[in-house]
């Protein structure tokens, strides 16, 4: 069984009249295992190509190829199933006219590499139904305890409205977790983030058709290294205390607040998906009632929970006190991913802004995440930021907007806002 350990990070004092509490919580999982072995269940693993028009006979042939390697990848007696989409989803193998997966074997492997071999590119993009069918795919095997999927994409959701495209993803959230791809510059970020938040996965740009295939055998790769099928993180907090947030920072910022299920009037349970060999990070806010200088008292428990057993647990703290030089100590940690969670939001906003034409705000915007960058070491995101603003000063973030900037650049940019680094010893 998995190894999962809890390290809290936190300044547990309080000054006179304090409330909140902030603190990061380490999760570490080590002896995970592969997929579908730990003995909680099965495996299953859907393959999801864009075969639309837009791709053109080489992206899909590009593709195709990816798919093929990506199946070699894929362990021995894992479900799978591969969809073909564009502006309908249609089950590419195993085939059949009905919903249906079959365990990976060296014949199903080489059958599913030939159906793969007859992609072709026609029609247009509606990306819900692809996410509809993998959930009915998925459902026909009532053992599965771990589903994940690869979505790519190379185009907008034209042939869906919106709010389709919203309906299809909530009706799905829970069902999967779902790593998504962009290629090339033609999709949209916003709409292929919405399902890779959703759906526990990430999101990323795959800028030429002939990187497809390492991004395709990596993304599969560490799906097949995470034995844990499912884990949650529970939260407890006092009678009256107020949960303000719970957050994933890294290696990605990703907000689960609004994900909470209550397991008791005191309890939120929040999922976080299946486990590999890693560690996450967690920052946990909770507002308390204002207690006497001297007193203390627990502010939460936080849990990592495999079905109904606590696997790893970190106390959360308040001490109040007078000593100022210890109230106003502000933890490293916790000062880092709130740099790194506003880092995110400041790239985002300044490409919103930029590509609005809202010159102004972009560059006030993405020279504070220049500067954010600089003060959480965050050197990926500097140089990502490079490709798009020219920088006069890090440390004030002054900025310029560069006059020509690749689709690309950009993109890359925005996907990645959401990656963070670790808390530099």
């Amino acid at each position: 069984m998995a190894d999962f350990t809890a390290t809290v990070y936190q300044n547990e004092f309080l000054p006179d009249g304090g409330t909140d509490v902030h603190a990061i919580v380490t999760v570490t999982c080590a002896g995970a295992g592969a997929a579908g072995q730990s003995g909680s269940g099965d495996a299953g693993e859907i393959i999801i190509v864009d075969t639309s028009g837009s791709m053109g006979r080489d992206g899909v042939q590009a593709a195709a190829y990816a798919a093929q390697t990506a199946l070699d990848q894929i362990l021995d007696g894992v479900w799978f199933a591969v969809i073909s989409g564009n502006d309908r989803a249609q089950l590419a193998f195993p085939p059949s006219a009905e919903p249906v997966m079959v365990r990976m074997d060296p014949y199903t492997r080489q059958a599913a590499k030939d159906a793969v071999s007859r992609f072709y590119a026609d029609g247009g993009t509606a990306m819900g139904t692809w996410l509809r069918l993998a959930s009915r795919v998925f459902a026909t095997v009532p053992s599965l305890s771990q589903k994940h999927a690869l979505l790519l994409t190379d185009g907008e959701n034209q042939h869906e409205t919106p709010e389709a495209l919203t309906q299809a993803i909530e009706s799905v959230t829970g069902q999967f977790q779902c790593d998504a791809r962009g290629v090339g510059v033609a999709w949209q970020v916003d709409e292929v983030r919405r399902i890779a938040q959703a759906l526990l996965g990430t999101v990323d740009i795959i800028p030429a058709p002939d990187q497809l295939a390492a991004e395709f055998s990596r993304i599969i790769q560490n799906a097949m290294s995470r034995g844990v099928a499912q884990a949650d993180l529970r939260v407890w907090a006092p009678q009256g205390a107020e949960v303000l947030f719970v957050r994933q920072v890294a290696p990605t910022v990703e907000d689960l607040t609004s994900r909470r299920t209550a397991v008791n009037p005191l309890t939120g349970s929040y999922p976080t998906g299946s486990w590999g060999d890693e560690s996450r990070d967690y920052h946990v806010a909770i507002r308390l009632a204002a207690k006497a200088v001297g007193q203390e008292q627990l502010a939460a428990r936080v849990q990592l929970v495999l079905g109904d057993q606590t696997v790893a647990q970190g106390l959360v703290k308040a001490l109040w006190s007078a000593d100022d030089a210890l109230t106003t100590r502000i933890s490293p940690e916790v000062a880092h991913y709130t740099g790194q969670t506003e880092l995110a939001q400041a790239i985002q906003e300044g490409l919103s802004a930029k590509a609005a034409g809202d010159t102004a705000t972009a560059t006030t915007k993405l020279g504070r995440a220049v500067q954010l960058a600089a003060q959480t070491g965050n050197e990926e995101a500097t140089t990502r930021l490079r490709k798009v603003v020219d920088i006069d000063d890090q440390e004030t973030g002054t900025v310029r907007l560069k006059r020509t900037v690749e689709k690309a650049d950009e993109m890359a940019l925005d996907t990645a806002s959401t990656k963070t680094t670790r808390v530099r010893k």
